[in-house]
């Protein structure tokens, strides 16, 4: 899946890529899905005199709505949502959390503060106010001519910053529909306090360390991960690690060892997918940098410590009929030395479940809906095949066979498990499991 940042380039730079992803998925005939990053809400501060000021150490700074140009005791900070949210004893992080002053004073228009870490503040640097839930909604004016536009150029997935609370993705849904699926990024502490809620309202998550890791002492931030990998994979959820994965490579053929453990910390967590930033966007070994992610994902998928994981890891299907046929399919799969799992789907649910038990062999998603196949792009082990729906049981095995063995999935002689919902073409009702001879 390619990711779009909507905080860099105009809409003309978009479409343009948005074409050129479109030649290759036609080019290599695999559906491809496109993510549009929405910017969200930037909070800054506001211009400096000179461009810059030095903030000493165990100073007092004060932070207001006013318009002049910050100077060596105080700085112009234009958000008044974030003065209704202060209290005393409020830390308050400039860029990227280098700088850190805590909160003495504050009204509805200032804050006086202490430095308690000081160094240069030039202009727009960002503001981060780690712990409190600001009244600051996930989608500005600047996204929603963002949305208008990606949508009309057909992404599949929207990624929803500053999510702080289950409203903001129901707001986000209230304008996207269903034309789009939702991914939430947590990168707000705040969002964790409500992660279940927050999980069940998306339709994907992303792990967005970044400011995460601002926000939050980076002691915190590995288990924080984990606890969302795992929210999300109890939920059927994709879920995404982002931020710093491979950063070296931005200027480097080769990434650190620590990095390399981390890519594969995410898989052993149990990620669906991890997110290249900078390394693919402005780096300078952008394809060096993929292919090294891809082969640490590989390795790391080989070693029999990874299956021993997530097969350590309960979850717990839910009441229905549909997760119950695919969890069996998964435990069949294995008993009968399955070659793969055929999920027949429409809305890709019945695909994402069979991704949720994580199974020994891969799951081949035949579909008739090409959105369907570009948003599964980014789900464990699929691979989606566009193809017209089935009419009956006959079609279905012949289909699922055929499929396979066109795709490499299985060979002749051998067993493929199929799972499908009857009747054929009805979103989630999974009810039916198969298990089929290939060229028999």
């Amino acid at each position: 899946m390619f990711r779009l940042n909507f905080s860099h380039g105009s809409h003309a730079d978009h479409a343009e890529r948005v074409k050129i992803i479109r030649q290759i998925e036609r080019d290599v005939g695999r559906p491809i899905g496109i993510l549009l990053d929405l910017q969200g809400p930037k909070l800054r501060v506001g211009m400096m005199e000179n461009g810059a000021v030095d903030l000493v150490a165990g100073a007092t700074y004060r932070l207001d709505l006013s318009k002049e140009p910050g100077n060596q005791t105080r700085a112009p900070l234009p958000h008044p949502e974030i003065f209704a949210a202060l209290r005393d004893g409020t830390d308050l992080l400039l860029d990227d959390g280098k700088i850190r002053l805590t909160v003495t004073a504050c009204g509805p228009d200032f804050a006086e503060t202490e430095i308690i870490t000081g160094g240069k503040l030039s202009d727009r640097k960002g503001v981060n106010v780690p712990q409190v839930v600001l009244a600051v909604s996930p989608i500005t004016e600047k996204d929603r001519k963002d949305l208008d536009y990606g949508l009309s150029l057909g992404v599949d997935w929207i990624g929803l910053s500053f999510v702080q609370l289950p409203d903001d993705v129901a707001e986000a849904r209230k304008i996207i529909g269903r034309r789009a699926a939702i991914m939430s990024k947590l990168e707000k502490p705040a969002a964790i306090d409500r992660l279940d809620e927050i999980v069940a309202l998306s339709d994907g998550i992303m792990v967005a360390r970044g400011d995460l890791g601002v926000e939050l002492p980076p002691e915190d931030v590995p288990s924080l991960q984990k606890l969302i990998i795992r929210a999300s994979r109890a939920a059927g959820k994709p879920v995404v690690v982002a931020t710093q994965m491979l950063e070296s490579m931005i200027s480097a053929p080769a990434p650190t060892r620590a990095e390399a453990s981390d890519v594969a910390t995410a898989v052993y967590d149990g990620a669906d997918a991890v997110m290249l930033s900078a390394e693919s966007a402005a780096g300078a070994y952008p394809r060096e940098s993929v292919a090294m992610m891809n082969r640490i994902i590989e390795r790391t998928e080989k070693d029999p410590n990874y299956r021993a994981i997530m097969e350590a890891v309960e979850l717990d299907p839910e009441s229905t009929s549909s997760d119950a046929i695919t969890a069996a399919a998964a435990q069949v799969a294995r008993t009968v030395r399955a070659a793969a799992i055929v999920t027949f789907t429409t809305s890709g649910s019945t695909s994402l479940r069979a991704a949720r038990e994580r199974p020994t062999v891969p799951i081949l998603c035949l579909t008739e809906s090409r959105e369907t196949a570009r948003r599964l792009a980014v789900a464990w082990g699929v691979h989606c095949v566009v193809t017209r729906d089935v009419q009956d049981f006959g079609d279905m095995v012949v289909k699922a066979c055929a499929v396979a063995l066109r795709e490499e999935f299985a060979a002749n002689g051998q067993r493929i498990v199929i799972t499908a919902g009857v009747p054929f073409g009805t979103p989630g009702a999974t009810n039916v499991l198969r298990i089929a001879w290939v060229g028999t």
